[in-house]
């Protein structure tokens, strides 16, 4: 392969920790992949950035690089695809880290808002699914969904991905 400039424009707010979701819009030789995330870890209190998340998901370590298994999976070379990451947020900022806290007061405070979004993220991964993309992962969770709260969400992510109707909000 020759050598080439390529350009990468980040908006400096996908720099910002907390709760995200995102869709990465793979294309690829045999058509466009999604894979739906959030940031919000579930072993530790952490929520990172979706740029974080950007380079882990591509990069080799394999505890992180979810995107780049499923590729793999399907022989998809990842330098034949082109990568688009939407990611809407932060919904809720990572929990603060207080002078003397200790993890499980961390824990605490960071598994309700984990809930809120991976609840969202299984209804996100489910509209777009039910509107005919191809989804890549299945997101598995069983917290309940806060319609409320996930109506402005879904509303923000069909501006990017059209065929999730509107009016049947799960």
């Amino acid at each position: 392969m020759a050598p080439a400039t390529h350009v990468l424009t980040l908006p400096g707010p996908m720099l910002r920790r907390g709760f995200w979701l995102y869709v990465w819009r793979v294309e690829t030789p045999t058509g466009e992949l999604l894979y739906v995330g959030r940031t919000g870890d579930n072993s530790s209190p952490h929520a990172n950035a979706p740029y974080t998340r950007m380079g882990q998901h591509l990069g080799k370590v394999t505890t992180q690089n979810a995107l780049r298994k499923h590729l793999d999976k399907r022989s998809i070379a990842l330098d034949a695809c082109t990568f688009h990451l939407v990611s809407h947020g932060p919904l809720y900022d990572e929990v603060a880290k207080a002078d003397g806290a200790t993890r499980e007061a961390l824990m605490a405070a960071h598994v309700p808002l984990r809930d809120i979004v991976g609840a969202m993220e299984k209804a996100l991964a489910d509209d777009l699914v039910a509107a005919g993309y191809a989804v890549l992962n299945t997101v598995n969770c069983k917290w309940p969904l806060a319609p409320a709260l996930w109506a402005p969400v879904r509303a923000a992510f069909a501006e990017h991905f059209p065929k999730i109707s509107l009016k049947a909000v799960a």
